[in-house]
């Protein structure tokens, strides 16, 4: 272990409790300052069960810290005069296609990045669905406008996806390859893979965990290798140190090379569109920003300040924060193998406090705990509320064979009921099935065989001639489909 600067002398033992009091499984915490490598350390075990300790060279998926990558690919290739942030995406990738023709001509690489291209979040397209990137590019294109170009914001991983896509066109290298070649090698990232199909397999890799019934247990990973330029990524702190001190010294990797422009550098952190509130973290109700926006793959806010430009990354029981605060040349980063241990927030914000106001330290670890617990009891106040509206004693009105089919809507995975023995059984995706439990009426409840998933209500509906003709999960309807062979 090292010894940490003044600044840090009693980190380690804050975030050793810190790691006991959210019970997190384990966690791998970084700190860059001033063009050095300062702080990192692991805590905690890569398996609960398998066991292994975690250490700074573990890899975790870092989730959406991802698309900070992406938006510094897309940057090599603007140094390279091979596009510009403001070139419509069909200039560079002609297949691009979205459900209103006028967003098609005018959404620009920059909309990619910003989450502000009028469209509502699409992770139904790729999430635990068997399919690939173009596949999900040409479902999106069925996505509806849910607000006015440029006005808002809604965050989206399948617009990433299309800016991985414009890497490839554009440089005629696969988004894997490139960043592989133009962002891992060169900075000596040597441990960090593009995909989880890349670290699979190899040695000190942690295991995702999650709650179940309150017990916490090792779960299969999420692959987000269909969306990749969004999310896909897996690496340590000791790598990712190194992507924090390359952005912080502008673009110039540890040997001297110059891979990304110092004005480009600048852009990425740029605010580009302002985040109201609501789309924001929950965080603000105790950092209390004046601002909060977001750049090219970066949040933003003022703290203390200072701006901070941040990103988390979340996936099926992996957790990541990334935080720079370029005018200090100060960089946290922090990796988690349980599902939403927010603990993550609050390890970053007590290095940015032991750094910019070592006067008034606030322990961010109790306050944060204290909030994250309250929206967990809301949310189990509103799964309560749901239980107690259910009608009991009724039936359902038909046959349960009467359920049993394939249903779809454009741009969606078709869903398929079928019937074994007395159960009906969804199926829709390969981590999205199970048993359907009549809940009411003809509503039923899919309980995931993936039990950390969770369960979804499912809802047929009868047409004028009483047959079942469609069924509505997650506020989508999807229409019965022919069966083979039929009309």
């Amino acid at each position: 272990a090292q010894t940490p600067p003044p600044p840090l002398a009693d980190f380690d033992a804050y975030v050793a409790q810190a790691v006991e009091d959210w019970e997190a499984v384990g966690l791998a915490v970084a700190v860059v300052k001033d063009g050095e490598h300062v702080f990192a350390e692991g805590y905690g075990v890569r398996d609960l069960e398998a066991g292994g300790a975690v250490g700074p060279d573990t890899r975790f998926s870092i989730g959406s810290t991802t698309k900070a990558m992406t938006a510094a690919a897309l940057g090599m290739l603007v140094d390279e005069g091979k596009l510009e942030w403001d070139d419509p995406v069909i200039d560079h990738l002609p297949r691009f296609r979205l459900s209103d023709p006028w967003l098609t001509r005018e959404v620009t690489i920059r909309d990619l990045l910003t989450h502000r291209a009028g469209l509502g979040n699409a992770d139904h397209l790729w999430y635990e669905v068997e399919t690939d990137r173009d596949e999900i590019l040409s479902r999106f294109a069925h996505t509806p406008v849910a607000y006015s170009p440029r006005s808002s914001f809604i965050y989206q991983n399948i617009m990433y996806a299309a800016a991985g896509s414009v890497v490839e066109a554009v440089s005629g290298t696969p988004w894997p390859d490139f960043v592989t070649r133009r962002i891992f090698e060169p900075l000596g990232m040597n441990g960090t893979r593009a995909l989880l199909s890349r670290v699979e397999g190899e040695p000190d890799v942690a295991r995702p965990h999650d709650r179940v019934n309150g017990e916490r247990i090792p779960i299969q990973n999420a692959s987000v290798d269909p969306v990749d330029a969004a999310g896909s990524v897996w690496s340590s702190v000791a790598d990712m140190s190194i992507w924090l001190r390359f952005l912080l010294a502008g673009g110039v990797a540890p040997d001297g090379e110059r891979l990304l422009e110092e004005a480009t550098v600048d852009e990425l952190f740029r605010p580009q569109t302002l985040i109201p509130l609501s789309q924001f973290y929950p965080t603000t109700r105790l950092t209390e920003p004046d601002w909060t926006s977001y750049g090219l793959g970066w949040f933003q806010h003022d703290y203390r300040g200072h701006k901070l430009d941040f990103h988390t990354g979340s996936i099926d029981g992996m957790v990541a924060i990334a935080g720079l605060v370029r005018d200090e040349d100060l960089g946290v980063y922090v990796l988690g193998n349980l599902d939403h241990v927010e603990v993550r927030h609050a390890l970053l914000y007590r290095v940015l406090d032991l750094y910019l106001a070592p006067d008034d330290v606030r322990d961010w670890s109790v306050e944060l705990k204290e909030l994250y617990d309250g929206l967990a009891e809301g949310a189990r106040a509103q799964m309560a509320a749901a239980e107690e509206a259910r009608v009991e004693g009724t039936s359902p009105s038909h046959d349960l064979s009467a359920y049993v089919g394939r249903y779809g809507a454009d741009g969606f995975e078709p869903v398929e009921v079928s019937l074994s023995g007395s159960q009906l059984e969804i199926y829709r995706g390969p981590g999205l099935q199970g048993p359907l439990t009549h809940w009411h009426f003809d509503t039923f409840r899919a309980e995931w065989e993936a039990a950390w998933r969770g369960t979804a209500a499912v809802a047929f509906e009868t047409g004028a001639d009483g047959t079942v003709v469609a069924l509505r999960s997650g506020g989508v309807r999807m229409e019965r489909l022919p069966e083979a062979g039929g009309t």
